[in-house]
């Protein structure tokens, strides 16, 4: 059975492939991405494993929104979370201590 970390990577790495296939909104995207690093390094820190990572995602529904809408917020758009918090998840994804190199 895949770890939880395997199965949510594959969401991410989807949302990293989308992440700039709308031109007019990729700046929002990219600065939503900036501001979900942000929060991720408060909330798993600098050392962290990919299962970390995975527990926070589970989580990342009750603020993600909120994040969001502060960054872009004429831009509901660029909110969707199956492509910009996942591509946010997916390159914060690859400084986990275990990622593959």
């Amino acid at each position: 059975m895949a770890e939880p970390s395997e199965v949510a990577a594959f969401s991410w790495e989807d949302g990293l492939r989308r992440l700039d296939a709308d031109a007019a909104l990729a700046p929002a995207r990219h600065g939503i991405v900036e501001a979900v690093h942000d929060e991720l390094r408060r909330r798993v820190g600098h050392d962290f494993s990919r299962d970390d990572l995975a527990r926070e995602y589970t989580q990342a529904g009750e603020w993600y929104l909120d994040l969001a809408s502060r960054v872009a917020p004429r831009l509901p758009a660029a909110w969707e979370p199956a492509i910009t918090l996942d591509a946010a998840f997916a390159l914060y994804g690859r400084r986990a201590r275990d990622a593959r190199r």
